[in-house]
């Protein structure tokens, strides 16, 4: 009688136990996103703030296309997989940035003439908005997240201003607020890959929870 009460009781147990996660074997996308957004970013940061000779900006184009384009746009397909809605939107979105920026500058900027610096400053600006309220949504990710996001907010907007008020002065401060950025990025990236290989935290990203 012990023996078939034992027995009902692991049926239960198996009949109530969640289902595994058919997501478990894929690895976090989440690294290579942020490493391919802090290189691409840090690089067409150096130029924005005036440090290197602009010359040398076409260096950053093939980084848009194939590292912060490219890669982080399938790191956020990948996230969509993972289910996380998060993720998806703002490596998809960055990934796609990347791309239209190549694309901005190779095929449609040198046709603009002397009203570019406004038609880039409006490009920078929707950028700001849509990274402004991503930044409400990171707060419930982690600090590391949302110290990156509240950086290139504001990024985009001192961009934004400095193309469309003329500003030499604003946009390179932007040029070093993007510096600062990706190397926000860089660390969350790090941390992620970091954490993962040592099986515990090394790199603390500080999460955030929902107040009860």
């Amino acid at each position: 009688m012990a023996a078939e009460n034992s027995n009902d009781t692991n049926t239960e147990k198996n009949h109530t136990a969640p289902p595994p996660d058919p997501t478990a074997s894929i690895a976090d996308p989440a690294p290579l996103g942020l490493a391919a957004f802090a290189l691409t970013t840090f690089v067409l940061s150096i130029f924005n703030a005036g440090l290197l000779s602009s010359d040398l900006e076409p260096v950053v184009l093939p980084l848009a296309l194939f590292y912060g384009g490219l890669a982080q746009f399938a790191a956020g397909m990948w996230e969509f997989r993972k289910a996380n809605t998060f993720g998806a939107l703002a490596f998809t979105s960055y990934g796609s940035f990347w791309l239209s920026f190549a694309a901005y500058v190779q095929f449609v900027v040198g046709d603009l003439g002397s009203e570019a610096a406004t038609a880039t400053g409006l490009y920078l600006l929707a950028w700001g908005i849509f990274t402004a309220y991503m930044t409400v949504a990171a707060t419930r990710v982690n600090v590391s997240v949302l110290a990156v996001f509240v950086a290139l907010t504001l990024t985009f907007f001192l961009l934004a201003i400095g193309d469309l008020a003329g500003s030499d002065a604003i946009a390179q401060t932007g040029g070093w607020v993007g510096i600062v950025t990706a190397i926000l990025a860089w660390y969350g990236s790090f941390a992620g890959v970091t954490n993962f290989t040592y099986k515990r935290t090394v790199l603390p990203v500080g999460p955030l929870t929902p107040s009860s």
